[in-house]
């Protein structure tokens, strides 16, 4: 292992302008001696330092799960339709989404540790002002402020850990803060499940508190400032582009099922279009661009990246819409809803490990399809098993499936991004990292949650056609019906003749929009699953690309290795 020289203080976690190792430069880009051959090197007192930054993570993680599990006792309050539903539970990952990039290299620029600290500080109010909101509104703008938070140290994360590690221990490093970062987001709703047993709704949003108050001391204590930091000014104009573009394109999404906001979501799509080109155009003519795509377009990164997308967005649809599945269609208490969770974090946690060693062993390419095949089978399950006779076992099954498919994936997708990009552009790999998750999540969200909408009203609309007292059925109760599951219950309340009528068909409803959800679901990993497998390189491929971008990146030259 290189010896190590580091101006770290013990006690305050001071600046450390340079980690010097034995190896040059040039293999500092991802680990490797001047031969090619993986070398590895960490920070002093390596092991607080990773704990550190896994729990500034994991607060992050675990605001971005816990709001599912609650889901139908918001709608209950608030007489919630299913789009302001989707819009709760795609909040905080649209904050965080919408400004990874933009945030990350400001963290590039004036300083990680300090972003890092900033963003786990003001979780702490976003998270105060969720558990109190007096409507939904104000609970989704507390969601996306939330995530605004995270957007501010969550990339930091992950980019430390690019500067800090190298070689085979920057591969374990990253494996369990993915690991370990999905499991906390699948125990998530677990822990918010048993607070609901007791407690009001917006005792989820309080979960995060002691776990952030620990983060910020021992970032403030053990993370090393300024390590590997950019000289270069931030793209202000692109950034704000990125953030224009992400927060449209979601919002659209989402908007797109619901009636009458037809024009809005299309008008949300052209804005992202032209955030898009305006982006595009800005990058290619900016002298610091905040995202450099002759990098992006290096192939080892941008199919890493889309793979990633699908991954993460697919833990995070199973979760959001097996929530309201097992309390609206299977009466599942909070507490057992959230406990079904409890395979996938198992499987996330043990699959980890064995990522990083087949990452090593086979690359990135198995590992990634590896991973695609599990998530693939759970999607499967959920489809063919998930009706409203599902015993628990069949339950557990799937979300076992999909937490082994995103173990094994994860640590290739981030490894991937880190690994084919210098160091001095640490943050932009972090940020699309990250945005994987975030960006991931949020998109599969409005995506599955738009055909559960969509699948929903629909359903309920022919069921109260095909109803014999279907011609009796007001306008306004007709709406209410179709609004979401919440509201068909409230109206059977309304209605005790009728209650076990309206129920069964509202439940029946829901099966037929999960159904398409589900199905959605499917064809994405298949189409990730052939992007991966026809476009990112053979173990030796990967090998040779990484050794040419670390030479490329040395010689400061321009890059042709977008092929």
């Amino acid at each position: 292992m290189p010896m190590l020289t580091a101006g770290l203080s013990p006690a305050s976690g001071e600046s450390v302008s340079t980690i010097r190792a034995t190896t040059p430069p040039s293999a500092q880009h991802s680990g490797s001696n001047g031969a090619g051959v993986p070398a590895s090197s960490g920070p002093a007192r390596s092991g607080l330092v990773l704990a550190a930054l896994i729990l500034v993570a994991a607060v992050a993680n675990l605001n971005l799960a816990v709001a599912n599990v609650a889901l139908p006792d918001i709608g209950k309050a608030f007489d919630a339709g299913q789009s302001a539903l989707d819009l709760v539970a795609v909040g905080y990952s649209l904050g965080l989404a919408a400004s990874v990039l933009y945030l990350g290299a400001v963290g590039d620029r004036y300083g990680r540790k300090t972003m890092l600290i900033l963003g786990t500080s003001l979780a702490i109010p976003a998270s105060l002002l969720a558990a109190v909101a007096p409507s939904i509104g104000v609970l989704f703008a507390a969601r996306l402020f939330g995530g605004l938070a995270a957007g501010m140290a969550y990339p930091t994360t992950l980019a430390l850990i690019t500067a800090l590690w190298s070689g085979p221990t920057r591969t374990r490093s990253i494996a369990l803060w993915s690991g370990l970062g999905g499991s906390i987001s699948a125990i998530g709703p677990l822990l918010a499940g048993l607070l609901l047993t007791k407690f009001h709704w917006g005792s989820v949003f309080l979960l995060s508190l002691p776990l952030a108050l620990v983060a910020l001391l021992m970032a403030w204590r053990f993370v090393p400032a300024h390590v590997n930091e950019s000289s270069d000014p931030v793209d202000h104009l692109g950034g704000i582009l990125s953030v224009v573009l992400v927060s449209a394109l979601v919002l659209a999404i989402n908007f797109a099922p619901t009636p009458g906001r037809g024009t809005l979501a299309i008008g949300l799509g052209v804005i992202a279009v032209a955030a898009l080109i305006g982006f595009v155009i800005r990058q290619r003519r900016a002298r610091s661009p905040l995202y450099d795509l002759t990098v992006a377009a290096r192939r080892v990164f941008w199919v890493a990246a889309c793979a990633g997308v699908i991954v993460f967005g697919s833990l995070m649809a199973a979760m959001f819409i097996g929530q309201m599945f097992l309390q609206n269609v299977l009466g599942y208490s909070t507490l057992a809803a959230g406990a079904s969770i409890i395979p996938g974090a198992v499987f996330m946690v043990l699959t980890a490990p064995l990522s990083a060693k087949l990452v090593e062993a086979r690359g990135a390419r198995v590992t990634l399809l590896v991973g695609y095949l599990f998530c693939l089978l759970g999607f499967v399950v959920m489809l063919v098993l998930w009706t409203d006779g599902t015993t628990f076992w069949e339950v557990g099954l799937a979300y076992a499936l999909v937490g082994a498919g995103v173990g094994f994936a994860g640590t290739p997708a981030s490894h991937s991004l880190t690994g084919s990009v210098p160091v001095k552009r640490a943050g932009m790999a972090s940020g699309t990292a990250d945005l994987q998750r975030d960006l991931g999540g949020a998109i599969m969200q409005s995506i599955l949650g738009a055909l559960l909408t969509a699948g929903y009203a629909a359903a309920i609309a022919a069921a109260v056609a095909a109803s014999p007292n279907g011609a009796q059925v007001t306008g306004t109760v007709e709406n209410e019906l179709t609004k979401s599951f919440s509201s068909a219950e409230a109206v059977a309340s309304q209605y005790p003749h009728y209650a076990k009528q309206i129920v069964a068909a509202a439940k029946t409803s829901f099966l037929q929009g999960a159904n398409w959800a589900y199905a959605a679901g499917i064809i994405a990993i298949v189409l990730g699953a052939a992007l991966v497998f026809f476009m990112f390189p053979t173990y030796d491929n990967e090998r040779r690309l990484l050794r040419q971008y670390r030479a490329e990146d040395a010689s400061a030259t321009p890059s042709d290795a977008a092929r």
